[in-house]
């Protein structure tokens, strides 16, 4: 437990050392936007790319951890727009708060530290988890609010929405390298040089970028941010976890789903909540308190995981 603790420890230090230098001004926002920028179109694909391309393809889709990841996630998204609406919110903030809770920072997070902290089984299932979050989830809560605010959906507000996703530098990354991955190419030496170099940033730039965004902006709402939070760090693998057994996943699989699902809230939501101007308080709380107590709870559920 301890050393699982000790092999998290660095990650989370490094968002750390973002806040740090962003609550001292030394990295103010506009360059926390740019660094994000540049981690998400190029060092971050350079490494979606890189793994998917070295990726068995028959390893990769499995319907049982499909199933087993959208009834979990799907069955706590329902339970908290169902608390929310109880509590009185309007359905677009429900909805964003039930968005908040099981929308982990797979991307930024998940993917630099898993790999590293649950070796290469961890490829496949990590990337299944980013994929079913950026298109299934992130369609959902952006048809929901749409819904919410204009009672209807039409063809004019789905072409931008599918655009987006198409051009999404994550989902094109991924893909292009599982299309290399079918042809059966091999990469070439400079190039996967050339990726590696690229791709190793993404580590260090998204931890500081995650840091460095989280002191750009006081936490208010404090309290409703409490109960996203525990959703999402508690609720949220547990309930994956418990479809994952029921469904027989495979436990190395399902481990990682697990670890996944624990992981804190992701940062893009607080972009979505801004950008739609729906419960931006609580979900930058959130995303703040999930991140600090997620210091002491991810080790915790990766030293109870099965490894591979």
């Amino acid at each position: 437990m301890l050393a699982i603790f000790l092999k998290t420890l660095p990650f989370f230090a490094l968002i750390g050392t973002g806040w740090l230098a962003g609550r001292l001004r030394l990295f103010p926002a506009e360059a926390t936007a740019w660094l994000t920028r540049f981690v998400f179109y190029f060092a971050l694909s350079a490494m979606l790319f890189r793994f998917a391309a070295t990726l068995d393809l028959a390893t990769l889709f499995d319907p049982r951890f499909v199933l087993a990841y959208l009834a979990g996630s799907g069955a706590v998204w329902a339970l908290v727009f169902a608390l929310s609406r109880r509590g009185g919110a309007p359905p677009a903030d429900a909805a964003m708060q039930a968005h908040t809770a099981m929308t982990g920072n797979t991307g930024f997070l998940g993917v630099p530290m898993l790999v590293v902290l649950l070796g290469p089984a961890a490829v496949g299932p990590v990337l299944m988890v980013l994929t079913l979050d950026m298109i299934v989830f992130s369609t959902l809560i952006t048809l929901i609010i749409t819904a919410a605010r204009h009672g209807r959906i039409g063809l004019r507000m789905l072409l931008p929405l599918v655009r987006g996703i198409a051009a999404n530098p994550m989902i094109v990354s991924m893909l292009a390298g599982l299309a290399w991955s079918a042809a059966g190419l091999p990469l070439p030496a400079p190039a996967a040089e050339f990726l590696s170099l690229l791709g190793g940033a993404a580590t260090p730039g998204a931890l500081f970028a995650i840091g460095a965004s989280l002191a750009n902006g006081p936490a208010r709402r404090i309290g409703p941010a409490v109960g996203l939070s525990a959703a999402k760090l508690v609720a949220h693998p547990v309930a994956v976890g418990a479809a994952a057994w029921g469904l027989g996943v495979d436990p190395v699989a399902a481990g990682v789903m697990v670890a996944a699902a624990a992981l804190p809230v992701a940062g893009n939501v607080y972009i979505l909540a801004h950008h739609f101007r729906v419960a931006e308080e609580r979900v930058s709380a959130a995303i703040l308190l999930s991140t600090a107590a997620g210091i002491a709870t991810l080790p915790v559920v990766i030293h109870l995981i099965p490894k591979g």
